[in-house]
């Protein structure tokens, strides 16, 4: 559904994507991989709007995204998670969920005042999405529990949880698995899984290169700004370019 044509985007003289183009398709699970430094958060920080184009442009669905607020890109189904968890840690589980709602009727006082029995319906839906979703990253006996309390790898899974109550078409994850244990890992599998099955589209900045060659269906490659793979991630591996951007450096130096 995302597709990017020709986008860069420098800082000064440093030059972090260089003349990207890529396509998604209708693929469900595509994994974005490379070296630290090579452009791959800066890349989905244009998708998602939170950093303009200096060039280019970006589709989904066919309806161009480029220039759009990120608060315009997520109503239309695009959202993203970051690497470092964005939780309201004196909150509960389950209010992280509720709060990350968009576009809720009891947020307007006009609502509150002539519109009451609509912003109850809402927060009756909003409820139910929240007990879904909390038996989706199974965090459901963990509900009461305040989010600031909750391991690392919990507030990972109820920061998907909260983008899940945008009811995406896409969702952009920043490595979401660095930092949490093998069993969260297995579990964030189960999930993105289950996600894609009921038609959401993944795409994931990953290091944990088995995880993306498990669960990946396609993989793009950056290195210093620039696109040079696309592929399955069984190609990848072979590929001489991918080779030489992890491992070229470390062989000249040795």
């Amino acid at each position: 559904m995302i597709q990017v044509e020709k986008v860069s985007k420098s800082f000064g003289g440093l030059m972090a994507v260089c003349d990207v183009s890529l396509d998604l398709g209708t693929v469900p699970i595509t994994g974005l991989v490379g070296p630290n430094g090579s452009g791959k958060t800066t890349l989905f920080h244009m998708i998602t709007g939170f950093y303009p184009l200096d060039k280019g442009r970006i589709r989904f669905c066919n309806e161009e995204i480029s220039g759009r607020a990120p608060h315009e890109i997520s109503r239309r189904g695009v959202v993203r998670t970051f690497q470092h968890t964005r939780v309201l840690p004196f909150l509960s589980t389950r209010e992280n969920l509720l709060s990350a709602a968009p576009n809720q009727r009891g947020e307007r006082l006009s609502s509150l005042f002539f519109k009451p029995r609509a912003v109850k319906e809402e927060e009756k839906r909003h409820w139910a999405r929240a007990e879904e979703i909390l038996s989706l990253i199974h965090l459901a006996p963990l509900a009461e529990e305040l989010s600031g309390r909750l391991s690392y790898g919990q507030q990972k899974l109820l920061e998907l949880g909260r983008v899940l109550m945008a009811q995406p078409k896409m969702i952009l994850l920043d490595e979401p698995t660095a930092g949490i244990n093998p069993t969260l890992i297995r579990r964030l599998i189960e999930i993105l899984k289950e996600l894609t099955r009921k038609g959401v589209q993944v795409f994931l900045i990953e290091h944990n290169m088995p995880l993306v060659a498990e669960i990946c269906d396609r993989v793009f490659v950056m290195d210093s700004g620039n696109l040079i793979f696309s592929g399955t991630p069984a190609e990848a591996v072979r590929d001489a370019g991918v080779i030489e951007a992890y491992l070229g450096r470390e062989t000249r130096a040795s």
